[in-house]
This record gives structure tokens, C-alpha cells and sequence, in this order.
């Protein structure tokens, strides 16, 4: 009998043991388990780590030389938010991508930061450089177009003269196209003079002059003229008059009537290969997304040396659309300035008996003016302690125990960045000329912040050198606003950089718009602060 009560109290001991054991390393495991974050874009992700310090696992979806304008969440990043207990990203505005891929995501636990709650969000472009072809009211002067003829052939070059009634010093001339009066006005690229030469393409079209003065304001401007395009269908021109042959028309086999350059330049429509030969043609210079307003400069490039130099470029909105020829773009290089809407764009490269020698795949211009809305605002070191106040409450929110961690963290992390907006002021504050002048116009925040002017030169590629017209264009601007330094992104100073800085006679700086950490910081262990340290210091190059 007691031997049998030492055995109970020995196994009521031990079973106490192994309980009091399980709970202990229980308490451990939850104690030594972190929060669980993940952030869209690299200044959420270091923003979020500044905050957090070591109490959460931060995670960072678009990574180096990805676009946070434009990603494609993968299934791996939904399955990452879905077991996460906070998200945190910027905007719509910016990260487009963010409302698919939250309606996708089934966790009720989720803490979201959008951290720019509490800022507003405003259109920070110049208007300085800004005239795409809205009518001025207080436009002085009335400009006739001569030499319109009474109808041309598809593949005829229009060659008009804009004759203004007055004598003026400007030359700042734009042309505009529309296909009918229920249409916007479109410019047509490389058309910076009086004289304008265009070719036919198919469709008849309305067509104005337009003349801006130094300030860009119009100074005057055409009444639309009409421009016919009248094929006859197929038959002889009436009462003698000459057989033109502009569209190369049977004898040359490459006629440009709508319904034909579909079928030379698409046949990939139809399966078929190229004919005379298997080389690709592959795109270069293309920006991962332009504003209304900017030039597309792209290259088509040969993987090989052909002889043969016959190129057309073409152009879509979507995939329902047909493709239709850009006049005046007949060489391996193409600009275009761009109107509003994204669309597709392909090269063609003809033989010399007009046969597809090859072409590329169609590339997507992605037109994206961010709904008049800025969406850098982490540009501005005071607009950046919004965000990470936003970012502090969130993890408070999801981590209840670590808010006084939180709150210190994210005091710490402000004071920097307060420090940070006086070395701003105390650089800029009197400093007489507060021009600057950017590749994409990212900067409109910091801009505002310290009362200084961006002025983009849109769509400036550092992969595709711009046409002597383009850069005669951007030796103006330069000129214009007596600034000595065009700044690129991310670092990009490239050989096209370097010639776009001899032929308009400055130098070039980098400016980083923090969309990704560039290749240049990673190397050097640099982040945020630091990067924007860098910006101020290039900044003073200009203004000064």
C-alpha cells in the first residue's frame, strides 16, 4: 500500500514537470515568433524596417529593377500576404496593382497600411512647358496654311506652309492632327517649323498650326483645314489628270492603303514567317511608362547586318484594333509624342522587293499620368514622417506588445528625417536660380517642399540618342532656363546622356527617385537618407 502511494506521488511529480516544461517552451516559441510584414516598394520596405527593428520579419515584393507602377503580383506574393500580419504600401496612385491583388488575398487578420492616408496627393507638374494643344484664349493673331491641295493619294507627301499675318519673333511651331471634330487633337512629332510634310497614311484628316511665344503660350494659330485623302478607289484619275505613284503602288508592291499594310506588316496575324529571311528585330529605349506629353524615342535593332534600310513603324491601342502606319517614321529609329493613351507599337524592316525581312514583337507604351496625381510624396522628407507614422500605428495595431518598441523606433527614425528637411532649407533657401531640369519628372514634392521648379524633359531615353530635331528641342529648354545640368535616374549616365549633355552643353547628375534601390547604393550600403543626401548634393549643381 505504500509503495503504491510513493508511485502516484512520483507520477503526479513527473506529470507536473513535463506540463510545467511544455508551457515554458511554449511561452518561448510565441515569444521568439515575429510579426510578419510585407511591404509593395523600397522605401515602404525600409520605412517598415526603421520601425520595426528587430520585433518583425519585413519583406519587400517589387525588388531591384522591377516597376512599381506596373507589377504582376505573383502567386507567391499573394500566398506571402495571406500569411503575413501587415501590409504596407503607398498609393493606388503608385502601386496599381495593389486593389487585384488585396481582393485576392483571404486573410481577415491582415493589418493594411496605406501610408498615404492623411497626405494629400496633388498634380505637382510645371505648367511652364506644358502646351499640348488646348486652345489659349488670349492667343493674338490668326495663321493661314497654304499649298492644301483639293485631295491627295494615300502615300502622297503633304507638304503645307503656315503663313502668320503679322510679323513676331517666335519660331515655337506645334502641328496638330484629328481624324474628325468629335476627336482630340493629337501633335505630330518632328513638326517643329512652318513647313510641314507629312505622308499620307489613308484616312482623311483635319489639321492645325499652332505658334507658342518663349513663355509657351499661344501666340496664334490656324483655323482647322481639311486634308482629303481620296484613292478612287482603285481607278484611273479622271480628265488626264497624272497617275501618282507616291504609294508605290502595283509596280513596287508596297502600297500603304489601310487593308494592305495590314497585310505586309502583319502577317504574324496569319502565322505566317518572315519571308526572305529569320531575324528578329528587338526594341530598345523603351520606358516602363511615359506622361501625356513626353516623346517616345525607341531603336529598332537587326541581330544581325542586313542592307537593307526600308522601315516602318506602327501602332495600336489594343489588340482589337487594326495596326496603322506612323507617318513620317521611316528609319530604324522612332519618336512620337504621345497624346493621352497607351497603346502597342511595332517595327517593320522591308526588302528591297517590299517583302517583310523581319519584324519585332509589339511592345506596350504605357501612358501613365497618375490620374494628375503625384504619387512620390516619399520625396519629401516631411511628407516621409507621414508615412511613417502611418506605418507605426499599423504595426501597433497588429503587435499590440511592442508599441512602446514602435513608438521609439519611429521618434528615432523622424528625428532623421527632420534633420534631414533642415539640411534642405539651409542648402536651397537662397539660392537665386531654382531651376532644375529632369529626365521624369518624380521630383514635384521635394520641388514644392523647398520652392524650386522641376521642368521634365519627357521621355528622354538613356538607351535610344534622340534625333538632331530632339535634341535641338532640349538645347532650347536648357537655354530657356540658363540651367547647366540635366539630371537622370537611378544614376543612369550613360554614353546617350553624355551626348545629349555635349550637343546642348551640360553636364549630367543623378537624381534617385527611390522607386527601386539602385545597383549604386546596394554596393555602397547606402538607403534612403542617404540617397536623398546625394540628391541634395546634386541639386546644388543647378540650383545655386
Amino acid at each position: 500500500m505504500k509503495r503504491n502511494w510513493l508511485v502516484t506521488v512520483l507520477f503526479s511529480f513527473i506529470m507536473g514537470a513535463t506540463l510545467l516544461g511544455c508551457n515554458q517552451n511554449e511561452d518561448e516559441s510565441t515569444a521568439n515568433e515575429k510579426l510578419s510584414v510585407v511591404t509593395s516598394f523600397y522605401p515602404m520596405y525600409e520605412f517598415t524596417q526603421q520601425v520595426a527593428g528587430d520585433r518583425a520579419d519585413v519583406s519587400l515584393i517589387v525588388s531591384a529593377g522591377e516597376d512599381a507602377h506596373h507589377y504582376e503580383p505573383s502567386a507567391q506574393d499573394v500566398a506571402g500576404v495571406n500569411e503575413a500580419d501587415a501590409f504596407v504600401y503607398s498609393s493606388e496612385e503608385m502601386e496599381h496593382w495593389v486593389e487585384s491583388l488585396l481582393n485576392t488575398v483571404e486573410n481577415d487578420d491582415l493589418v493594411i497600411a496605406r501610408t498615404a492616408d492623411g497626405v494629400d496627393l496633388v498634380n505637382t507638374e510645371s505648367s511652364g512647358h506644358d502646351h499640348e494643344g488646348e486652345e489659349n484664349q488670349e492667343a493674338a493673331g490668326s495663321i493661314n496654311i497654304q499649298g492644301v491641295a483639293d485631295h491627295y493619294h494615300t502615300g502622297d507627301m503633304i507638304e503645307l506652309t503656315a503663313d502668320l499675318d503679322e510679323d513676331v519673333e517666335y519660331d515655337h511651331w506645334h502641328w496638330y492632327t484629328r481624324e474628325s471634330a468629335d476627336e482630340e487633337w493629337a501633335t505630330v512629332p518632328d513638326q517643329g517649323g512652318p513647313e510641314f510634310e507629312y505622308e499620307a497614311s489613308g484616312e482623311s484628316f483635319e489639321l492645325r498650326a499652332v505658334l507658342f511665344d518663349d513663355e509657351h503660350n499661344e501666340c496664334a494659330e490656324s483655323e482647322p483645314v481639311e486634308i482629303v485623302i481620296d484613292d478612287h478607289d482603285g481607278h484611273d484619275h479622271e480628265d488626264g489628270e497624272e497617275e501618282h505613284d507616291h504609294n508605290h503602288g502595283e509596280e513596287e508592291g508596297h502600297d500603304h492603303e489601310h487593308g494592305q499594310e495590314e497585310e505586309h506588316a502583319h502577317d504574324e496575324e496569319s502565322g505566317q514567317d518572315n519571308e526572305h529571311g529569320s531575324d528578329t528585330i528587338e526594341i530598345a529605349g523603351l520606358a516602363d511608362h511615359y506622361h501625356t506629353g513626353d516623346v517616345v524615342t525607341l531603336v529598332a535593332q537587326v541581330d544581325e547586318d542586313v542592307e537593307y534600310d526600308h522601315w516602318h513603324w506602327f501602332t495600336r491601342e489594343s489588340e482589337e484594333e487594326e495596326w496603322e502606319v506612323v507617318s513620317g517614321q521611316q528609319t530604324d529609329h522612332f519618336e512620337y509624342e504621345t497624346t493621352g493613351e497607351s497603346f502597342e507599337v511595332q517595327a517593320i524592316l522591308y526588302d528591297n522587293d517590299h517583302n517583310t525581312y523581319a519584324k519585332s514583337e509589339p511592345v506596350s507604351v504605357l501612358i501613365d499620368d497618375h490620374e494628375s496625381h503625384d504619387p512620390h510624396i516619399w520625396l519629401d522628407p516631411v511628407l516621409a514622417q507621414e508615412q511613417v507614422n502611418v506605418i507605426r500605428d499599423a504595426l501597433i495595431e497588429a503587435d499590440p506588445d511592442g508599441k512602446e518598441i514602435y513608438e521609439e523606433n519611429a521618434e528615432a527614425f523622424n528625428e532623421e528625417l527632420q534633420a534631414l528637411d533642415k539640411e534642405y532649407q539651409t542648402a536651397l533657401e537662397e539660392a537665386e536660380d531654382r531651376d532644375f531640369v529632369v529626365q521624369h519628372q518624380a521630383f514635384g514634392y521635394l520641388a514644392q517642399r523647398y520652392n524650386l521648379e522641376q521642368i521634365a524633359i519627357g521621355g528622354l531615353s538613356t538607351e535610344v540618342e534622340p534625333s538632331p530635331s530632339r535634341i535641338a528641342e532640349i538645347a532650347d529648354l536648357v537655354q530657356e532656363h540658363d540651367v547647366p545640368v540635366i539630371y537622370y535616374q537611378q544614376g543612369a549616365n550613360s554614353a546617350i546622356a553624355e551626348t545629349v549633355a555635349t550637343e546642348t552643353g551640360t553636364e549630367t547628375a543623378a537624381l534617385y527617385d527611390l522607386e527601386v534601390l539602385s545597383e549604386e547604393l546596394q554596393a555602397e550600403d547606402l538607403g534612403y537618407v542617404d540617397a536623398m543626401r546625394q540628391n541634395l548634393e546634386a541639386l546644388q549643381l543647378s540650383v545655386q
